[in-house]
């Protein structure tokens, strides 16, 4: 059984899911969501009769604080976090990662993360492409997706795939969009992972951002369109300026697009918190500039 359990991130509800998979010997989570909605992950367990206590396994799609930043609590009880080899580092010592997402959110870290703590090796499990990780009768296969993060997982479950950023932001039955944050956007990679994700053939697609997609051949077309869109939009008006004053026109172009897909304010504004368009800016120009060498 799978529950999706709503973060109500800054008290945005239906923007940021963890989801809780129960098993013959136990629940665990895939993602544990920021530390800020910890509350809020706390009452979505209880209301299935669990408390953080009982979660022994997490499986992070990344490391990226929208995903992974609570973990560390539910090490300090004993679970196993698993996740990509390149974030065992980053999670058994996060003060790197602190300090790049630091330069990317700079005063609001504190507010929309809250605390990021170490934690110990001997409870990280990395996890190679293509492990099976078995939880008593359930296993969950691992798939390097790179992409949106060079150290992103898919996470297999039967015919379902949890698919993190990599499967995109689809919130209230609106568009697919690609989340963009630097440093590790690779437009190649991504569109190489999102064939292997089709690959497999899944009946259910969970996005972190946020929910089920069912509709998975539509809902992929649709992110890479709009990926290519929105990097050939960076890249034709990047010469001669800096990612920082095309903010502005980036989020009135992606604006424009949800309104034409008939969203209202409220889901415009729940796109803009769980994708925020100056991160995208970032992210893509950054590629470009290292890529394509714009």
């Amino acid at each position: 059984m799978i529950h999706v359990l709503d973060l109500h991130f800054q008290e945005h509800p239906g923007t940021i899911a963890a989801f809780l998979v129960e098993t013959d010997v136990g629940p665990v989570l895939v993602e544990s969501g920021p530390a800020t909605t910890l509350r809020a992950l706390e009452n979505g367990l209880a209301a299935h009769g669990y408390a953080l206590t009982d979660i022994q396994h997490v499986f992070l799609s990344h490391i990226h604080f929208d995903h992974a930043g609570a973990a560390w609590r539910f090490a300090e009880h004993g679970a196993t976090i698993h996740v990509h080899p390149f974030g065992v580092d980053h999670l058994a010592d996060p003060e790197v990662l602190w300090k790049s997402a630091k330069r990317v959110f700079e005063d609001a870290m504190e507010t929309l993360w809250g605390e990021m703590r170490p934690i110990p090796s001997a409870q990280l499990h990395a996890c190679a492409d293509g492990e099976s990780v078995a939880v008593g009768d359930t296993s969950f296969i691992a798939h390097h997706t790179p992409g949106h993060a060079k150290h992103h997982i898919a996470w297999q479950l039967d015919r379902v795939l949890f698919t993190g950023d990599v499967g995109g932001v689809a919130l209230r039955g609106g568009p697919a969009q690609p989340p963009c944050p630097p440093p590790d956007i690779h437009l190649d990679d991504w569109d190489a992972s999102l064939d292997k994700i089709v690959a497999l053939k899944p009946e259910v697609l969970y996005l972190t951002h946020y929910g089920e997609i069912r509709a998975i051949a539509s809902h992929v077309e649709t992110l890479r369109r709009t990926l290519g869109e929105w990097c050939r939009w960076v890249e034709s008006h990047l010469p001669g300026t800096t990612p920082q004053a095309l903010v502005p026109a980036f989020e009135e172009e992606v604006r424009a697009q949800l309104q034409n897909a008939g969203l209202g304010e409220d889901a415009i504004a729940d796109y803009e918190v769980a994708n925020p368009a100056f991160m995208s800016v970032a992210g893509l120009a950054r590629y470009l500039t290292k890529v394509k060498l714009v």
